[in-house]
């Protein structure tokens, strides 16, 4: 139960915390809603498409998977990378 209480805090600061800096953006259309007004910098696409490749399968999984068969698993991940920057890059390009 202690548990709890620090997750039910930490998610209404960030709940709160991004009301706080989104409430002027134009959320009305596709583009303020997707792609935040086109507002970001490059660092937060970049932080974000990681953030979104990174889970659990990638934690626990590609590891237990890893020392099982091989590190040769880990190419899915290279293959990813290469994928992840260069959409990166045209998202970048498109601010």
């Amino acid at each position: 139960m202690l548990a709890f209480i620090p997750f039910v805090g930490f998610t209404a600061l960030v709940a709160v915390l991004a009301w706080w800096y989104t409430r002027k953006d134009d959320l009305s259309n596709s583009e303020g809603y997707y792609l935040a007004g086109r507002s970001l910098t490059a660092v937060f696409i970049a932080g974000s498409m990681m953030l979104t490749n990174l889970s659990t399968e990638h934690l626990v999984g590609l590891n237990g998977l890893a020392y099982r068969q091989g590190f040769i698993v880990m190419a899915w991940e290279v293959i990813a990378a290469i994928t992840i920057a260069a959409f990166a890059f045209i998202f970048c390009l498109n601010i």
